[in-house]
């Protein structure tokens, strides 16, 4: 992993000494992702700029990288696995490289090629080329977009870099929030229309070179082209495939998942690993063991311990026999406003969340305790392509279900983009009166559901997923690696026909089948679990409820108070739902709130540029510490260490929340708990917790309500604690000198036995 700035003009003119300092600038603040080494070149109309994180050939593998007559330099950010077959098919004369940098090939190949030099590699990058005899500069990115690369243009020149806040080092580039394109993007909307559109930069006038497209630039004018080097076949199936059983194709997909592992594992450096416990970084973890010392790491925090992922993640590597580090996340640590305002920056991304400061943070462990681990495999990605989705959008279904949720999803995205307002016709009781052929006039040649979902997810690959991922971990000089990410994987599954793929998709079963006898049989048929979602996921939520109401709502009230947020952002709303959610998290989700508050100090910090991330990742607090768990004991001592201490004990007081009511059915033992007037939960008349609830009078302590309804407490405590969370039971008032509180309307809790 590298840094790449730039500047160059597009007017026939040569750069001055002016652009020196921006040069500078940009590679002062790309710094962290290149920790080893700097170069600036100013160079006729061309300056560049490149920090150097050395996996491969450290001593002899330095950038910029010029063609032997001079004529070609070239600066990449990224990995080419398979330079050594490109380099032994060079001509004769050309097939000896003067350095180890696997990036070296690409300028021969592009001296052989011309805009074909990268229709055969294989690997993650983003790059910069300038042929000085055709006075053209040629930016380009890898398949997938896993690595990055911006720029922004004007008349006389055009800045480029590897992150957008290098591009700010030039004072011409805009500095403005892209407010109304953000709030419109599914990404924060959580529509669940299947979004194809190009990737959004969230800053006007930056744009991000594509995946698999190289933008060439003519210096001496200007005229800008892209060259689309490789297009993601469509997903429509291939009826060569019939030729093929099941068993080869899952055959030939471990045949390349092995090798894409073992090129992302290959380095002159330690690699590392995050586990998560699921079978895809399980899957990356088994076939890397036996080709390189690993060492992987797993947060440990209540949600993980919740849903299992840090249980499982244990017992994957105790099969393997590799170490398994586990990073605590005590339940009494929250970001501080300016560590979460550096890890906003670090990403440029509104949709920054809960995720990204797990896995930041996981990274930082890595460069305190393990300085020597420089690039770490990644289990993403797999999802996208491989069924990981398909389950949880069946809603229970099957693949039945699942093929139709994605046929109206299909239908909400062209009702969308479509000319007309046909949208009345699939709403109320008279949906369905017409076909979905009255709506073929929008994205044409997307018929298939499937090939469009497929599609859409890979927009959220660059989008978010490669995203976060390199941000994360270039934040702290790591490089974040992603073995499903090969082209010949997707390639490999798109050629399943239809008919085949409830066989080979449902439920990620080639992805289970590829390594179902490299790993223990419950990991490989462990459902999907996502990474702090599900169960357990109100332990997360109270540590970013918290980080935004700490300090009396500092982050909020900074965020209100940018220009934007005064206009756009109802404060009253925004505290009213904070002070909600510091009372029951489970009552509404933070993540929708996140990106707003995000976009408001983004919008700051565009226009008084924080100091470079490298200036201040001295000031972030202790790394935690690793835990060794002993789960024998089922997690209680995980529970113990990452769990908050739970806000009632036997002494408690508690009444319904208001607007929820426990309401007797005629039948006379049925009850209802109600929510403001719709009913949501069943109970049983003759089960404790009906009873408990009947109890809640508001003096009536936990212990007494539990003895009244035959129970015990440590029978009610997983109700009890969710009950709260929801904001459905809250603390009785206090009780007034002259008498008890008067009997609330009582009501009721969700959970298993509601």
């Amino acid at each position: 992993m590298c840094g790449l700035g730039g500047v160059a003009r597009v007017d026939g003119r040569d750069l001055d000494e002016g652009a020196d300092a921006v040069l500078a600038t940009m590679a002062r603040t790309l710094a962290h992702r290149g920790p080893d080494a700097e170069e600036i070149l100013r160079d006729g109309p061309v300056g560049l700029a490149f920090t150097r994180l050395s996996l491969v050939d450290p001593e002899g593998g330095g950038q910029p990288l010029v063609s032997p007559d001079g004529s070609v330099v070239l600066i990449a950010n990224g990995e080419v696995y398979n330079h050594r077959a490109l380099a032994a098919g060079l001509p004769a004369g050309g097939r000896e490289l003067r350095g180890g940098s696997d990036c070296e090939v690409l300028v021969h190949l592009y001296q052989q090629k011309g805009l074909a030099f990268l229709d055969d590699v294989r690997g993650m990058f983003g790059l910069v080329l300038w042929d000085r005899r055709r006075n053209v500069l040629l930016m380009a990115r890898d398949h997938f977009g896993v690595k990055p690369l911006f720029y922004s243009r004007d008349r006389e020149r055009v800045v480029f870099a590897s992150e957008i806040k290098a591009l700010f080092s030039d004072p011409r580039c805009p500095r403005r929030v892209a407010w109304d394109e953000a709030l419109a993007s599914p990404s924060l909307t959580a529509s669940p229309a299947l979004d194809v559109s190009a990737p959004t930069t969230w800053f006007e006038g930056v744009a991000s070179v594509p995946a698999a497209t190289i933008v060439e630039i003519d210096l001496a004018g200007g005229t800008t082209r892209e060259h689309v080097y490789w297009t993601p076949p469509d997903f429509m199936g291939d009826p060569a495939a019939d030729g093929r059983d099941d068993q080869d194709i899952v055959a030939e997909f471990r045949a390349l998942l092995t090798e894409s592992v073992r090129d992302c594992a290959t380095a002159d450096v330690s690699i590392g690993l995050f586990l998560s416990g699921g079978v895809d970084s399980a899957a990356v973890a088994a076939l890397a063991a036996g080709t390189t010392s690993l060492e992987t790491f797993t947060v440990l925090s209540a949600s993980t311990v919740v849903n299992g992922d840090a249980r499982y993640a244990r017992l994957v590597a105790d099969s393997l026999g590799v170490p398994n580090h586990q990073i605590l996340f005590e339940a009494s640590h929250v970001p501080s406003a300016a560590e979460w305002k550096r890890l906003l920056w670090l990403t440029e991304m509104p949709t920054c969340g809960p995720e990204q400061y797990y896995k930041h943070e996981l990274h930082r462990h890595v460069r305190s305790h393990h300085p020597e681990i420089k690039g770490m495999l990644l289990g993403a990605a797999a999802d996208e392509f491989c069924g990981g989705y398909s389950v949880q959008t069946s809603g229970g279904r099957g693949w039945n279900g699942f093929m139709a949720a994605l046929t109206d999803m299909d239908r909400a995205g062209r009702l969308q983009d479509g000319p007309r307002p046909l949208g009345a016709w699939w709403e109320g009781v008279e949906a369905g009166l017409l076909s979905d052929a009255a709506l073929a006039h929008v994205r044409e040649g997307h018929r298939d559901p499937y090939a469009l979902f497929v599609a859409a997810k890979m927009r959220d690959v660059e989008q978010f997923n490669c995203w976060h991922e390199d941000r994360t971990a270039a934040g702290s000089g790591i490089e974040a690696r992603v073995p499903f990410l090969d082209r010949r994987l997707f390639e490999l599954v798109a050629t399943i026909p239809p008919d085949r793929r409830e066989r080979l998709l449902w439920d990620k079963a080639i992805v289970r089948e590829a390594v179902a006898g490299l790993l223990p049989r419950e990991v490989v048929d462990r459902p999907k679990v996502p990474f702090f979602y599900g169960e357990g996921i109100q332990h997360t939520h109270r540590t970013f409820i918290t980080m935004l109401a700490q300090d009396d709502h500092a982050l909020l009230e900074e965020a209100l108070a940018s220009p934007r947020g005064k206009e756009y952002l109802n404060a009253g709303r925004v505290h009213d739902l904070v002070r909600r959610l510091e009372r029951a998290p489970l009552s509404g989700h933070v993540e929708r709130l996140l990106p707003l508050i995000n976009l408001c100090l983004l919008d700051r910090m565009a226009e008084d540029l924080p100091p470079a991330p490298a200036a201040t990742a001295t000031l972030l607090p202790e790394v935690r510490a690793a835990h060794s768990v002993d789960w024998s004991d089922g997690g209680d001592e995980a529970l113990a260490l990452t769990v908050a201490p739970r806000r009632w004990d036997d002494d408690s007081r508690l009444v319904l929340a208001d607007g929820v009511a426990l309401l007797r059915a005629t039948d006379g033992t049925t009850r209802y708990l109600a929510v403001d007037g719709s009913l949501e939960y069943v109970l049983e008349g003759d089960e404790p917790w009906s009873a408990f609830l009947t109890h809640l009078d508001g003096s009536t302590t936990v212990r007494r309500a539990c003895a009244e309804a035959g129970t015990t407490t440590e029978e009610l405590s997983p109700l009890l604690t969710e009950c709260l969370d929801l904001g459905l039971l809250v603390p009785a008032p206090s009780v007034p000198a002259t008498g008890p509180a008067p009997r609330p309307t009582p009501s009721t809790e969700p959970g298993p036995t509601p």
